[in-house]
């Protein structure tokens, strides 16, 4: 800590610019004016106090040391920064950009001031370092004999990928989709994370050794089985895949669609590739169902491809601007936080219920009698479209977490409703059936606390194991089940395992 009182002297937090609304949804491109070093920025860094004891790195999965390159982008030591934060860290350059950073939440500044920009300091690093020319392939001083099978390229497998290939194993990613990148490549919109960040580390770890095999679908093109007795060790990346639906009547209607079915379209439009669902918001009526992340990034999609209008529904109550009782510091607390694209438009309606999917009233009387589980007001029209959503307010319940209030009914008009509450676990089936391994109460792969599945050599990290979860833990997974892999191939292992598999954070985000 360059000075200890720096906190004091500057007690106001910079933000990076936005470009102007107008201007950035007619593309695709990022949102922000402004990136890389700034001239605030080593200003902004020393404001860290270099506690000594810095919960920002227990808030952190992956225990970044994050007041030390805080104080080494104070000091403008960029590569010094970027060896320190890549020591702990495969992918700065995505975490920096979208995760919620449960780091700055632990920040012990944060108490009585807003906390140190420790994102935006990751994302100056790491785009200082590849300016810089400072990162480099890193491959193996030698390698072992023993092959490695990773299935799935989102953040998990590909930091298990990164780990293993330098520690001299011989590695190969199986990536279902056309290009690697999983939820990263295809999930997160372009305006959020630009893709040819994930080109860059792609083709780092080709250098490295690494090898890719896109548009492989394991249990299909490959059977697991036959895929394990090809390689000494198999790891399961495959993310929590299966989403949450939502059984209520008129599901079946044309026009509902899961949010990963609709946002991986867009992105392959932006590229170029032909889209799978063919689904467009162009000209809408837009209901987004579901007001987390997933939600708001639906917005800003729907926003771009020309949405009539856009509404966010979310069943939970908005919330707080300052931190409740029940969210302690340094734990993770649900805030009131606007997102890019809440602030390019659309309307977010919180504690709000779905009750059944609406039609046009010409069919109204042929639905009532083919189906007879339809509530009242569900109809169809003549080509089976959603035209809209019958929703009700809710408010917390003595006998369940929300009550539905008589008298709010009401209809919302719809020509696109997306599916956005989340996800339930992996798509096992092929995986159960071919090489049988155990799943957990709700569905994901089981593991023990090293990773490994109840079949010998099969090891589960990411989503796939601890179920829908952030970034930055599936990174910390890949990085440890990694560590697990090379122990059980070699008999001990150098790598860092930043957590174990049950390891649980303080408080988890939605």
């Amino acid at each position: 800590m360059g000075d200890p009182r720096g906190f004091l002297k500057v007690r106001t937090r910079r933000e990076l610019a936005e470009r102007p609304v107008a201007e950035r949804i007619k593309d695709w491109l990022d949102v922000h004016a402004e990136s890389g070093l700034q001239p605030w920025t080593t200003e902004q860094a020393a404001r860290c106090m270099d506690c000594g004891t810095p919960f920002c790195m227990s808030g952190c999965p992956l225990g970044n040391i994050i007041p030390e390159f805080n104080d080494l982008v104070r000091q403008e030591k960029w590569e010094d920064a970027y060896n320190r934060l890549s020591m702990t860290n495969n992918f700065p350059e995505v975490t920096g950009r979208i995760c919620p950073a449960l780091c700055e939440q632990a920040c012990v500044l944060g108490i009585h001031q807003p906390p140190t920009m420790i994102k935006n300091d990751e994302v100056t690093i790491i785009d200082q370092a590849w300016g810089l020319d400072y990162v480099k392939p890193l491959p193996p001083q030698r390698l072992t004999d023993q092959t490695v099978a990773v299935v799935g390229s989102g953040p998990a497998g590909l930091a298990c990928a990164q780990q293993l290939t330098r520690a001299g194993h011989t590695v190969v990613v199986y990536e279902r989709d056309d290009a690697i990148g999983g939820l990263m490549r295809y999930g997160i919109p372009n305006f959020k994370l630009d893709k040819r960040l994930l080109d860059r580390r792609v083709e780092q770890m080709e250098a490295e050794g690494t090898r890719f095999r896109t548009g492989v679908e394991i249990g299909k093109d490959i059977s697991w089985d036959d895929l394990r007795s090809r390689y000494d060790a198999v790891v399961v990346a495959i993310g929590s895949t299966v989403p949450r639906d939502m059984k209520i009547p008129g599901r079946e209607l044309d026009g509902i669609h899961f949010a990963m079915e609709y946002l991986p379209d867009a992105t392959r439009r932006v590229y170029g590739v032909k889209p799978v669902h063919g689904i467009d918001a162009k000209d809408k009526h837009v209901i987004v169902i579901g007001g987390g992340d997933t939600g708001s990034d639906c917005l800003g999609t729907a926003i771009r491809q020309g949405a009539k209008d856009v509404t966010v529904l979310q069943i939970m109550p908005k919330e707080p601007s300052s931190r409740p009782d029940n969210a302690p510091w340094p734990t993770f607390a649900r805030l009131y936080q606007k997102t890019s694209s809440m602030e390019e438009g659309g309307t977010y309606v919180y504690s709000t219920d779905s009750v059944n999917f609406v039609g046009s009233e010409e069919e109204q009387a042929r639905v009532r009698i083919e189906n007879s589980t339809a509530s009242e007001g569900f109809v169809a029209d003549e080509h089976g479209h959603v035209t809209g959503l019958k929703v009700v307010n809710v408010a917390p319940g003595e006998n369940g977490p929300f009550t539905r209030q008589p008298g709010t009914e009401r209809v919302l008009p719809a020509d696109l409703v997306l599916i956005s509450v989340g996800f339930l676990h992996p798509d096992t089936t092929t995986l159960v059936d071919q090489l049988p391994v155990e799943l957990d109460g709700r569905g994901n792969v089981a593991r023990n606390d090293g990773f490994a599945t109840s079949q010998d050599g099969v090891f589960a990290c990411g989503d796939a194991g601890r179920g829908q979860s952030l970034v930055v833990w599936a990174i910390s997974e890949g990085r440890s089940c990694a560590a697990a892999v090379d122990k059980y191939l070699t008999g001990s292992t150098e790598l860092p395992a930043p957590i174990t598999a049950s390891q649980r954070p303080m408080m988890l985000p939605r």
